[in-house]
């Protein structure tokens, strides 16, 4: 199967292979990959990844987690302004195409262009209570979108057995997207893996669900737009984001500093 998302432009910032695109191209390749890749041609999946500074700062401290993004059946979008600046820093004559690709908004535009004959939907993660109230607010605000299935995995980690009896549901309720909302790092680690085992486009996308279910609040365009929503965020929950913010951030700037192509980019 030719892929949309596999065929989108891709630089580095840090050690991070990101795909240089607007908004816009990106739903559509989500979309169109989607409704292809269950298509019984025995395809692996395809793992999409929301790459912020926090994402590079991390995948600069562990090559084992910057394997995950590594070129191969991979898609990273960038999720934070950070990033954007850097990218059109260093890439130039990429500067007009590299816009913040941001994971709840991905997932808005997906859903608003999907309908009862696809792509289905598979919602893992999140509290019992904000997947019930995501649900609600996608049937409310997207009602031609298919949910095939949802579920809250536990907090601890997955028994082999109930792993696969997760991935059996997934499979066998038609699902063709997996939206992943477990956190940084590990739903970057498990849409790696849902990729690696099942025919679905497998997404992270971290806090997506808490912001369409209402669960938090996002913070002011002009906020997101500035650079300073981790500013924002760090207010709001400072005890949960202090370390990732306060050491991700230096770490980030350094990262990509190193990695900045020489001789002007390209």
């Amino acid at each position: 199967m030719n892929s949309a998302l596999l065929s989108l432009p891709r630089r580095t910032v840090g050690p991070v292979p990101f795909r240089v695109v607007p908004l816009a191209e990106a739903v559509a390749a989500v979309v169109a990959d989607a409704l292809g890749v269950a298509d019984g041609s025995g395809a692996p999946g395809i793992a999409v990844h929301f790459a912020n500074a926090y994402t590079v700062a991390l995948a600069d401290a562990d090559p084992g987690y910057a394997g995950l993004f590594s070129p191969g059946r991979v898609a990273v979008f960038t999720d934070g302004v950070p990033v954007a600046w850097a990218g059109r820093r260093f890439y130039q004559e990429m500067a007009a195409e590299w816009e913040r690709v941001y994971g709840p908004d991905v997932m808005t535009g997906v859903l608003a262009a999907s309908t009862h004959d696809g792509p289905a939907h598979y919602l893992l993660g999140g509290s019992p209570q904000v997947l019930a109230d995501l649900q609600q607010a996608i049937a409310r605000r997207w009602p031609e979108a298919r949910i095939a299935g949802a579920e809250s995995p536990p907090y601890r980690a997955l028994t082999e057995a109930e792993r696969a009896d997760q991935d059996r549901r997934i499979a066998e309720s038609g699902a063709q997207i997996v939206w992943v909302g477990l956190g940084t790092p590990k739903q970057d680690w498990e849409v790696a893996r849902l990729a690696a085992d099942l025919p679905v486009v497998a997404m992270a996308v971290g806090a997506a669900f808490d912001f369409l279910a209402g669960a938090k609040s996002q913070a002011p365009v002009w906020v997101q737009r500035s650079g300073l929503e981790w500013a924002y965020r760090l207010g709001t929950e400072p005890r949960r984001l202090g370390k990732r913010y306060l050491w991700g951030n230096p770490r980030f700037v350094l990262s990509a500093w190193r990695s900045r192509p020489r001789g002007g980019g390209g």
